[in-house]
């Protein structure tokens, strides 16, 4: 399992073809699941145009493997790569990439699925929005569904 903040830019598909390089379970797994946020130019019905992420240097990290442990615990999960971008983020830049990889596509995708849903809830970052009209703190994530559902 690898868990990873950083700063600057990435290419989630690159990591994921580097990672699954260098583990050893070729064989082991049916299915990998991933999930890739990035960043948007519209959030609560406003034009965004960049946004810093902050988080808590050490907690922040703890969290994500913690969450990372938890699914193993309830799925079998035979391993994860989760990389998680802070500093200045621009429209279209790659923010978040979760990999989960299992046996089976059921199991990864819901593993999957479970950690993003608490990072986007629970872990310890503050975005700050810049808009037309200023900058603004981000209160609360989205739900992860469109409203028109």
């Amino acid at each position: 399992m690898k868990v990873e903040v950083i700063d600057g830019a990435f290419d989630p598909y690159e990591q994921i073809s580097r990672y699954q390089g260098q583990i050893t379970i070729k064989g082991k797994f049916g299915a990998v699941a991933c999930f890739i946020g990035t960043m948007r130019d519209f959030n609560e019905n406003e034009r965004v145009h960049s946004m810093t992420l902050e988080y808590y240097p050490g907690m922040t990290e703890k969290h994500l493997s913690n969450i990372c442990d938890e699914a193993a615990k309830k799925w079998p999960v035979i391993d994860c790569l989760l990389i998680h971008r802070v500093g200045q983020i621009n429209i279209g830049d790659s923010i978040v990439l979760v990999a989960v990889w299992c046996a089976h596509r059921g199991d990864a995708m819901d593993a999957c699925r479970f950690i993003i849903e608490d990072i986007k809830s629970k872990a310890p970052f503050w975005k700050k929005e810049k808009l037309d009209e200023g900058d603004r703190w981000v209160e609360k994530n989205s739900s992860g569904h469109s409203n028109s559902l």
